[in-house]
């Protein structure tokens, strides 16, 4: 009689993704590839605030300390 191992949690047996999802997936990772290639392109900023762009991503907190503009 074999015990379970009880130190790792059950998997969720996955549902498979139909083809339109497949198809989403692939588009979004080649955007992705897309977008890091573009971002690997540009010249790097000088005393720029780093990180992503704050008009983009709403994001305006550098070291804790958020500016509203």
């Amino acid at each position: 009689m074999t015990v379970p191992d009880k130190s790792a949690p059950a998997q969720p047996i996955p549902k498979p993704l139909s083809p339109p999802a497949r198809r989403a997936l692939a588009e979004a990772e080649l955007r992705r590839k897309q977008i890091d290639t573009d971002m690997a392109a540009r010249p790097v900023e000088k005393g720029g605030r780093g990180g992503l762009d704050p008009n983009r991503y709403g994001d305006w907190e550098i070291k804790g300390i958020t500016a509203d503009f």
